[in-house]
């Protein structure tokens, strides 16, 4: 490495799916952040314009001013998730965006509907050490993601599918599919 190859921060070596410190001073803080992002995101329920705005604060990118978001979620980061128009999250979801979501257009979220782009080493030794890798999600147009659902990183999901209540995604999913289960398995086209 030369003298002029500048070094990565923690969050560089995250958001280009490397290994990282989790417990990095520069990423809690981030967290934090979005902690404080989701809280006022709850408190702006009743005010449309407030939500909207919390909305577009919160996420990296917002599609149009139709997203709905209820409390209470939690986000890693929040600015590392990205939505299409008309998206819809249902509560307790939870996004571990240590590396970019990207959802499409016309999607919604049932509850408790879990997105990981976090994963941790096997390796117990590696584990101890703190450090995680990402990998990103991506989510098509039309789909809904039913509630206690879990989608794993580096997953992308295509158009117009329908993932299954509880169904854990473990891998890549085609455009125009019903799945379900664990691992999620296709049971129907549509």
């Amino acid at each position: 490495m030369g003298s002029d190859t500048p070094i990565k921060t923690e969050e560089q070596k995250m958001l280009d799916c490397e290994m990282y410190l989790g417990n990095d001073p520069e990423l809690l803080e981030l967290r934090k952040q979005a902690r404080h992002k989701v809280a006022a995101l709850g408190k702006a329920r009743d005010d449309p314009a407030a939500f909207t705005q919390a909305i577009h604060n919160l996420l990296g990118t917002v599609g149009d001013d139709n997203a709905v978001i209820e409390s209470p979620v939690y986000f890693d980061y929040g600015k590392n998730t990205h939505v299409g128009k008309n998206f819809y999250m249902n509560s307790m979801c939870t996004i571990l965006d240590c590396t970019r979501v990207d959802i499409g257009d016309d999607v919604a979220f049932g509850p408790n509907v879990q997105v990981y782009t976090a994963e941790h080493p096997v390796d117990p030794r590696r584990r101890l050490e703190g450090l995680e890798s990402a990998r990103p999600v991506r989510i098509g147009n039309n789909v809904w993601v039913g509630g206690g659902a879990i989608i794993l990183a580096g997953v992308t999901i295509g158009d117009n599918v329908t993932v299954g209540a509880g169904a854990v995604v473990t891998k890549d999913v085609p455009n125009n599919v019903l799945v379900v289960g664990n691992p999620a398995r296709i049971i129907k086209h549509v």
